[in-house]
């Protein structure tokens, strides 16, 4: 693609920007209604958690093959049909009848996100100058960190002005503005003729699907239809391998999944992912039972990782235009771990103030971290395979969120009932979950120091 002029690129990471925000916002927004869900539709927790459940499995579940897709057939049609379909599926949502209905629009809905996902990555850093890729990619963190932030809150006061309808026709308006300024600022498409890959996508779909919800079925529980499932995710990944081997066109060249740095950026994705999962996991039991705050101050506390994230995404980005990807990427994880091991090391009695000082430091880290990671990843991608590589790393963070959800909780729940243990019990919980994330980080700093080491940023 030709480099666009300035003011028209401007425009494009604006459509892009909004395309991020918006499938953030999806991500975050309908957890706040879940009770109110459950009194208008007469249905258990277990049952309406599906509406945020069907979400994160559609964009789980399909995200590398519609980023794989767009490489093929164009991505400026299909990233425009997918913010169609976002816009649309979010319209059915807000006026479902019955809980199958919205649980079915939800599906649809991340469909769509899973598109805007994986292919706004990739045209912004072909739209990006290529000294500037790092403060494209710090300003896509930040859309997507404001977007996960303004979804709790945006959330509860919609509910309250004008019922749990409003949670979703909100990104009516929002999803036409985004389609509108991406027809009119993308650039046309660059077909790439080569056959795709069914047979591949429907194994990987399979897989990722029995994945996850091997982590998430159960409440919490893991017997054996967990266990099923996860096996049923291994001998899926095993035919997905052999499948990809015999394809002239593989949805994944096996060749990617070879190279040492582009492996080790994965798995380290997958490794911050579930520890930053569990500030939302782990942070609102500590925040309520350790520290006796009121719903709303959990809220306000817990906005302020989100915040922070917001405010250093740009900033991030820019040190990595200066300063390269290897470095970053090393003091983002140092910085990562400090603040895990002082949340492990936390004693209750510091209150509220203990407790924001390492989640500050931890969420500067996360957003140094991913401006490096996202940049050296999408910067050395072909131009054939930005889709694709959009994807899988969008796939890497999601699983990580997926499985810090359950692990996280779990390691948090051992021993004790977190929803009615004492709150020296709680806090000995917490800083029992943030040791364990804080050996996972070490580990993702030894796997990027070695990945890292010799080769050029």
């Amino acid at each position: 693609m030709r480099p666009q002029p300035t003011a028209q690129r401007r425009w494009t990471l604006a459509a892009l920007s909004l395309s991020m925000l918006l499938s953030s916002l999806g991500t975050s927004i309908a957890n706040v209604g879940l009770p109110t869900l459950a009194l208008a539709f007469g249905a258990t927790f277990g049952q309406v958690q599906w509406v945020v459940l069907a979400y994160l499995l559609a964009i789980t579940t399909l995200i590398v093959s519609v980023g794989r897709l767009g490489d093929l057939t164009g991505r400026r049609r299909l990233l425009l049909a997918g913010i169609g379909l976002f816009t649309v599926a979010s319209a059915l949502c807000g006026m479902a009848g019955a809980l199958p209905w919205l649980i079915a629009a939800r599906a649809l809905q991340g469909l769509g996100a899973a598109v805007m996902m994986a292919l706004t990555m990739s045209f912004a850093t072909e739209a990006a100058p290529k000294a500037g890729t790092g403060s494209v990619m710090g300003l896509l963190g930040t859309m997507s960190a404001i977007g996960t932030a303004l979804g709790p809150s945006l959330g509860g006061v919609l509910i309250a002005a004008a019922g749990w309808r409003a949670l979703f026709f909100v990104s009516v308006p929002l999803g036409i503005a985004a389609l509108m300024l991406a027809y009119r600022t993308l650039p046309a498409d660059v077909r790439r003729p080569a056959a795709f890959d069914h047979v591949g996508t429907l194994l990987l779909a399979l897989t990722l699907g029995a994945y996850a919800l091997a982590m998430t079925a159960g409440s919490g529980s893991f017997g054996a239809v967990n266990l099923g499932l996860l096996l049923a995710a291994a001998v899926g990944t095993g035919l997905f391998v052999l499948a990809e081997a015999r394809v002239e066109s593989p949805l994944i060249p096996l060749a990617l999944l070879r190279d040492r740095l582009f492996g080790a950026r994965l798995g380290t994705t997958t490794l911050v992912s579930t520890v930053m999962m569990a500030t939302l996991v782990v942070g609102p039991f500590y925040l309520a039972r350790a520290l006796g705050l009121a719903p709303a101050a959990i809220g306000l506390v817990l906005s302020a990782g989100p915040l922070v994230a917001a405010l250093c995404g740009m900033p991030a980005g820019r040190i990595v235009d200066r300063a390269g990807t290897i470095g970053v990427t090393l003091a983002g994880l140092m910085l990562m771990l400090a603040g895990s091991v002082a949340l492990a090391l936390l004693p209750a009695s510091t209150g509220v103030p203990g407790y924001l000082a390492p989640l500050v430091v931890i969420t500067i880290g996360y957003a140094l971290f991913q401006a490096a990671n996202n940049t050296a990843l999408m910067a050395n991608a072909g131009a054939d395979q930005r889709g694709v590589v959009s994807g899988m790393l969008n796939l890497a963070r999601n699983l990580g969120l997926v499985t810090g959800a359950s692990l996280m909780g779990a390691v948090f729940a051992f021993g004790s009932a977190a929803a009615t243990a004492a709150p020296d019990a709680v806090a000995a919980g917490m800083r029992r979950t943030f040791a364990f994330g804080a050996m996972l980080l070490a580990a993702a700093l030894v796997i990027a120091w070695r990945s890292d080491r010799g080769r050029r940023p």
